[in-house]
């Protein structure tokens, strides 16, 4: 019978999705082809249809650009205020993201999805305000074009000849629970437009001539018409799904039918290089990854000569990397000579089908006759991975260019690889390498042949090549060639040859040492890229296991800074929080530090500050610890080379750096409320215990005492008497159990580090049995006591009076659950000794045989229920006094019978008469 039980796996997925997306806001997005087809009228309708359902709307900023239909639908609406910002000496009115999370309403509009925010706002754009509203469970509507879409930037662009800077990442319109299509035909738009329902009438007239052609406006149709239609595929695809995911193991949905595997095809690489055109093939590389469904990838290939970029260069691919990131890829930074071989590699590694790369230019003038130039990268690539799907990307002038980093410090790491300057002294040494070595050599010209001479010159371009590298390296080969040629080869002192297969000689001459300075500057770079690989790995190594061993969390809290400052430099800052799940702040915050942005970081469970988009201009940076159960603190950092922070390889790093102190945090609670737990219960099982053992044995000498006291009113004089005795002895048996508890509890004190006061002293044995046995009287009653004492034995030091209450517990024990006769031994060994008390009654119960030490532990009786008087705290006082003397205490039952308890006690020889007295 097949297995139609739903897949576990799947169901849970579903749950933590289900649950997610409850506590998160919805996004409802009404998309359009441009500007004036009714976006936010259309969003305005739908507002005031809310109205009559009673749901709490509140508008957060709207523009009417001054349309009349669109301002009449604001009637009976709650606004926002704005918030006013100072810039530049003008105030500009800014959407109130603060007011609008304490208001909380039901709906919130927020119109202009892709607007940028004024300097000194929390976000730099508006759909990130939107982000933050909908993680606080508010449900957001706005507005947004086509044209705005990040990875359309370049499309649009090409078709409509106007560049737009305000852009939105394509994952904001995917993940939109919502997408509301407004759609007009372009002879309608071009109507509207003429008759100033969409612009003023100067600005429309200049639309009409630039953006609102009729052309323009299909194109861009066209593009809104399939992006929407993406979308709607994408809701199917997650519904098929979701019933995938609830159906059975055996593939059926529940009514019986196969549900069909959607076939998609591999991995996305995009190939991100120094031109200006990589940030297009991100963008392209973004749609169609998109479209296919598939993920994606962007990777940068650093060679030694991309090593040597300007910083302008650098900042730029740094730029597009970080666009590739929002867009939704996996960004790497790969190093090696040969990108083919790197990039196909990559491919392969992660299972990607296609490869997307912009157009290469074509080699013109002489540069064609480079060794690169042979073999295009495309047909490299081809050759190496004959499997992989490879497209070029066309160039796209009218594209968004992207902005610089804001970062503009030198940095000498080989992580962030700035092109180095150059280092004339290596030059110069190659010089005087050259002449050293012509000097040298030409006392050994009659001596040595000339090729021997080569090999010296040889020699002195490696040694050059491996100290300062590829362009000395160069400089010494040609020097020597020259030297070689001028000072050695007849006719000497000229440069002209006589022989002509001396030609041959200074062009392998010459070419060896091109060729040692090119592989040893290759080995140079391939080393300083091993070392910063060997780097991150062994500071991530280290702090994993420093963190192993730490039990506390200020421990974790000072490796956690260490480690990070040690590898980006800087200053670093772990931030835990309190009970009351509230960051604690350092005492003296360094320069620069603000607590607001850590705190945000912390309660939205973002990164934020220095390389984000959230308070960029911050100079430090905030990284949320996000452990597996719950975000465990913030980790700070104003690192050395803030650059750092945009490269893939180190923002990762930081990540896990970041990911381990989380764990080890959350690590340390677990063990301190495990801890704590153990605690509770060890308390929890005492006190039931104490509770069960004294309600019996506490309750029963009081009722007996209250009834023997109520009697003395009705018994005749003559009775009085034994009413009186036994009152008495109701209430030796209760001061004899309050006394137990109260040594237990002192003994307890001393034991778990307050102080046993022991009165040691020199005693005699025999008196301290022998006023035992006088004090246990009472409870003995008529049992016979008998006494087997080794005669002489010596003095022994020890505390009389608690060892005097160790020998009466014992003899009480021996009378409530043995029998007569009692006998009490003492005898003397080497180094100890041994106290005995033995009764011949039925021994140590079946069931502790074995574990006899369980007799010794605190409530614990021979039989758990019996109708003998007593707590379990006896014996439980023996073994800590014994314990608090150094010696040790064992139960057994005797031969012949009974149970034997022994004590053995430490001992040393005794002191002289003279010394005793003193």
């Amino acid at each position: 019978m097949p297995d139609t039980r739903p897949d576990p796996d799947a169901l849970l997925a579903q749950l933590r999705n289900d649950e997610a997306r409850a506590l998160r806001g919805k996004l409802r997005i009404y998309f359009g082809a441009s500007a004036g087809v009714g976006k936010t009228w259309a969003m305005l309708s739908a507002a005031q249809r809310e109205r009559p359902a009673g749901r709490d709307v509140l508008i957060g900023v709207v523009e009417t650009h001054g349309r009349s239909e669109t301002a009449a639908l604001l009637a009976g609406l709650d606004t926002l205020p704005m918030r006013e910002l100072d810039y530049r000496g003008r105030t500009l009115a800014e959407f109130d993201l603060d007011a609008a999370l304490a208001r909380k309403p039901a709906v919130l509009l927020v119109d202009e999805l892709a607007h940028t925010n004024a300097p000194g706002s929390r976000h730099a754009k508006r759909w990130q305000d939107v982000q933050e509203l909908l993680a606080a469970g508010i449900e957001v509507w706005s507005a947004l074009n086509v044209q705005h879409l990040e990875s359309l930037n370049g499309t649009v662009g090409a078709i409509t000849g106007v560049r737009v800077h305000e852009t939105v990442p394509d994952t904001v319109l995917d993940e939109a629970d919502e997408v509301v299509l407004v759609d007009v035909t372009p002879d309608e738009l071009t109507a509207r437009l003429a008759a100033g329902k969409v612009y003023l009438p100067q600005q429309a007239e200049r639309a009409a001539q630039n953006f609102f052609r009729k052309g323009n406006l299909i194109a861009l149709r066209e593009i809104a018409l399939r992006r929407t239609a993406e979308h709607v595929e994408d809701d199917v695809r997650g519904w098929r799904v979701e019933q995938s995911g609830a159906a059975g193991r055996n593939g059926k949905d529940g009514n019986g039918g196969a549900l069909q595997a959607w076939n998609t095809s591999g991995a996305i690489l995009a190939c991100v290089g120094p031109h200006e055109g990589a940030a297009q093939t991100v963008r392209t590389a973004a749609r169609l990854a998109g479209q296919l469904n598939v993920r994606w990838h962007a990777a940068y290939v650093e060679t030694p000569r991309l090593q040597r970029l300007a910083a302008e260069e650098r900042d730029r691919i740094l730029a597009v990397l970080k666009l590739a990131e929002e867009l939704g890829a996996a960004t790497a930074v790969l190093t090696g000579s040969d990108v083919a071989e790197q990039l196909s590699e990559q491919a392969r590694r992660l299972n990607c089908a296609t490869l997307v790369m912009g157009r290469s230019e074509t080699a013109s003038g002489w540069r064609r006759w480079l060794p690169a130039a042979a073999v295009p990268l495309p047909r490299a690539l081809a050759q190496r991975a004959p499997a992989l799907d490879i497209m070029e990307v066309g160039r796209v002038d009218s594209a968004r260019r992207l902005g610089r980093t804001p970062f503009n410090i030198p940095r000498a790491d080989n992580d962030d690889h700035e092109n180095a300057p150059i280092h004339w002294p290596g030059y110069a040494w190659a010089t005087a390498t050259s002449v050293a070595l012509t000097l040298a050599c030409t006392p050994l010209a009659g001596v040595l042949e000339l090729a021997n001479i080569v090999m010296l010159f040889l020699l002195g371009v490696v040694g050059v090549a491996m100290r300062f590298g590829r362009g000395p390296s160069a400089l010494a080969a040609l020097l020597n060639v020259a030297a070689f040629d001028y000072f050695f080869v007849p006719p000497q002192l000229s440069f002209a040859v006589s022989d002509v297969q001396y030609v041959l000689t200074f062009a392998i001459m010459l070419g060896v040492g091109l060729l040692v300075g090119q592989l040893t500057a290759g080995l140079r770079f391939a080393a300083g890229i091993s070392t910063s690989r060997e780097r991150r790995a062994r500071s991530l190594f280290e702090l994993t296991r420093e963190l192993s061993a730490a039990l506390e969390s200020t421990q974790v809290v000072t490796l956690g800074a260490a480690a990070v400052q040690g590898h980006f430099g800087g200053h670093a800052l772990v931030l835990v929080t309190d009970p009351a799940d509230q960051l604690v702040l350092p005492k003296e915050p360094p320069e620069g530090f603000d607590a607001q942005v850590a705190d945000w970081a912390f309660r939205h469970g973002q990164p934020a500050g220095l390389a984000t988009a959230t308070l960029a201009a911050q100079p430090w940076h905030y990284v949320p610890l996000q452990a597996p159960m719950r975000v465990r603190g913030v980790l700070a950092l104003s690192p050395a080379q803030p650059r750092w922070l945009l490269i893939p390889e180190q923002a990762q790093q930081l990540e896990t750096l970041a990911r381990q102190i989380a764990i080890a945090l959350e690590r340390v609670h677990y063990v301190e409320v495990a801890q704590q737990a153990v605690v509770e219960m060890e308390s929890e099982r005492l006190r039931n215990a104490l509770l069960g053992a004294i309600s019996h044995d506490v309750r029963t000498p009081l009722t007996a005492l209250i009834a023997l006291a109520e009697s003395l009113q009705t018994l005749p004089p003559e009775e009085h008497g034994n009413a009186a005795r036994a009152i008495v002895a109701q209430a030796h048996e209760l001061h004899a159990l309050v006394n137990n508890l109260l040594d237990m509890a002192r003994l307890e004190s001393g034991i778990a580090g307050g102080a046993v006061n022991l009165r040691r002293d020199w005693q005699s044995v025999e008196e301290v049995v022998g006023s035992s046995i006088r004090a246990a009287r009472t409870s003995l009653g008529g049992a016979v006591v008998q006494t087997a004492l080794d005669a002489e034995l010596p003095l022994v030091e020890f505390d009389a009076v608690l060892i005097e209450r160790v020998l009466v517990n014992l003899l009480e024990n021996a009378t409530k659950y043995g029998a007569p006769p009692i006998v009490v031994g003492a005898r003397a060994e080497p180094g100890t000794l041994v106290l005995t008390v033995r009764d011949h009654g039925p021994g140590l119960p079946a069931a502790l045989l074995g574990r006899e030490q369980k007799l010794f532990d605190k409530f614990t009786r021979g039989e758990s229920e019996s109708a003998t008087p007593g707590v379990g705290l006896g014996l439980a006082i023996c073994r800590a006094v014994v314990s608090a003397h150094g010696g040790e205490i064992t139960a057994a039952n005797a031969l012949g019978g009974g149970a034997e308890f022994t004590v053995t006690l430490p001992r040393r020889e005794p002191p002289e008469p003279a010394e005793a007295q003193l």
